[in-house]
């Protein structure tokens, strides 16, 4: 967030190649670099044992509210069926109606005795009435099969609406849990904050927190610098917040967010004070170096060597920020004003941002 000169100085590159010559710079050597030990995780543990806490909270209510979605819509499902079965159980009371009506009609309410007496074909007539009670027992069974069915659907509607009940109910639980994770972090997050803005005013940081690793990537010599993010800032851009030009890339993240070394290399410093607040520098084969600024915690020291995807840090507000985010370059020296587009860099190294 400061000058980027067009050109490079030759005495800043003979500085440089002094710098690298050298090697890593000590305590005495930068500011705002102390000899304190590690210390344990404190706020930084509970913001990362929070985060992971709000995504499986976060994972568990999307679970809940598709299964209580795909009840709902099997329920539905069965009050159509339902419906369906029950029009049909009504035409097939009519129809049984009809038939009734028109054996009362024709048999006159006479005795069946005396329907064969003066019946023309009683043989006829008897064929005709073993037709018309089979008919009758045929939609009497299918009536009875259809009522049966429809009680069947009915408790399954019932069933259904019971089990949507409850995983809506579980959802709703699980929407509390997630609030509740949520606000715990958010307070976590600025417990951390404000620790971090302690040590940038001191000028002196406190020495690595030391938290447990993520799977590192294989078979990836590069990564993006976090995980999941929105660009913001971008190299070369403008405005009242620098005094000329953007000298790296921005990252939107939430305070404590965990940012990772892009490729292998060795930190060579660790800083609290100045504009950039706390940060983190990492030199990588082939004479690059990449910045991270404005943490709210550094999880590594001075000298320490770092594989492709270890955690370097926590993202937070320090220094000159606006708001929390990390401030990422990638620079040809140590030092500011050397910077070139990270987005480019990482391009060309197989990484798209």
């Amino acid at each position: 967030m400061f000058l980027t000169p067009r050109r490079i100085p030759s005495a800043l590159l003979v500085s440089a190649l002094l710098f690298a010559l050298a090697g890593p710079a000590t305590a005495d050597d930068e500011p705002g670099r102390t000899d304190q030990p590690a210390h344990g995780p404190g706020a930084s543990g509970k913001v990362a044992g929070l985060l992971e806490d709000a995504a499986k909270a976060t994972q568990e209510y999307e679970k809940g509210r598709l299964a209580a979605e795909t009840q709902r819509k099997r329920a539905q499902r069965l009050e159509v069926l339902l419906e369906h079965r029950r029009q049909e159980l009504k035409l097939l009371n009519g129809e049984l109606g009809r038939i009734a009506r028109g054996q009362y009609r024709s048999g006159g309410g006479m005795p069946y005795a005396a329907q064969l007496l003066l019946a023309e074909d009683p043989e006829e007539l008897m064929r005709g009435q073993r037709l018309a009670l089979q008919a009758n027992l045929a939609m009497n069974h299918l009536i009875d099969k259809t009522r049966q069915a429809a009680r069947r659907l009915d408790e399954d509607r019932q069933r259904a609406a019971a089990a949507w009940y409850a995983l809506d109910e579980r959802r709703a639980r699980l929407a509390t849990l997630k609030h509740g994770i949520e606000k715990k972090l958010e307070d976590a997050r600025w417990t951390l904050q404000g620790e971090a803005d302690e040590q940038v005013a001191a000028g002196a940081c406190r020495g690595a927190v030391r938290l447990d690793q993520p799977t590192l990537p294989e078979g990836r010599k590069w990564v993006t610098p976090v995980g999941t993010y929105e660009l913001s800032a971008g190299f070369g851009s403008g405005g009242d917040r620098w005094a000329h030009r953007h000298t790296g890339q921005d990252f939107a993240v939430g305070i404590g967010e965990p940012v990772r070394a892009v490729g292998a290399g060795r930190v060579v410093r660790v800083s609290c004070g100045g504009g950039f607040g706390m940060e983190v520098l990492v030199q990588h084969p082939g004479g690059y170096y990449s910045q991270y600024a404005h943490l709210a915690a550094v999880t590594v020291d001075q000298g320490d060597k770092v594989r492709t995807g270890q955690w370097l840090g926590q993202a937070g507000t320090t220094g000159n920020s606006t708001g929390p985010h990390l401030h990422f370059e990638i620079r040809l020296t140590p030092y500011l004003g050397s910077g070139v587009d990270p987005k480019k860099w990482l391009a060309e190294r197989g990484v798209k941002l």
